[in-house]
């Protein structure tokens, strides 16, 4: 039988391609950095939404990440990336999908993310384009919000709160 993520209880480990999907720990954050600053994605405000993200391993070696940085009832869905060699196996859908099921299990009513080149991306995932106007206070007050990204990065977000 295949483990989808939705089967998976956020946070507990689980294995897809060789790799395990497991919560970021402290010891991981300089590697996560280096994987963002190797994908071309900020670093700023990483090390303090650390408990919010989630790393891919193999043979104890991080090969992929993602976050969800808590801004009150909202989430921030940010840092997603895999390393060159770990892309185009479904590693980062997974990772992605992880950070949604963990999200939805905590009741976030929404998430958000800003992205300069994976906008047709996310829409596989429900995520829909939607204007800076319209997202919350305190996902705007967000460093990626703020300063990590520029003005010009495409805002998408997608509803949690229905069934």
């Amino acid at each position: 039988m295949t483990t989808d993520a939705s089967m998976v209880a956020p946070g507990r480990p689980r294995s897809f391609a060789s790799a395990t999907i497991r919560p970021a720990v402290s010891s991981d954050l300089a590697r996560i950095e280096q994987l963002l600053v190797a994908s071309g994605l900020p670093v700023a405000g990483v090390a303090e939404a650390l408990s919010g993200f989630f790393v891919a391993e193999h043979e104890g070696t991080l090969v992929g990440v993602v976050g969800v940085e808590e801004c009150c009832e909202y989430g921030l869905l940010r840092s997603t990336a895999v390393e060159a060699a770990w892309r185009s196996r479904g590693l980062g859908r997974k990772l992605v999908e992880h950070a949604i099921a963990a999200a939805e299990a905590k009741g976030v009513k929404a998430l958000y993310l800003l992205t300069t080149t994976a906008e047709r991306y996310f829409p596989s995932f429900g995520f829909a384009p939607t204007s800076r106007d319209l997202v919350p206070t305190p996902v705007l007050e967000s460093v990626e919000f703020r300063t990590a990204c520029p003005a010009s990065a495409t805002v998408m977000t997608r509803d949690l709160s229905a069934p």
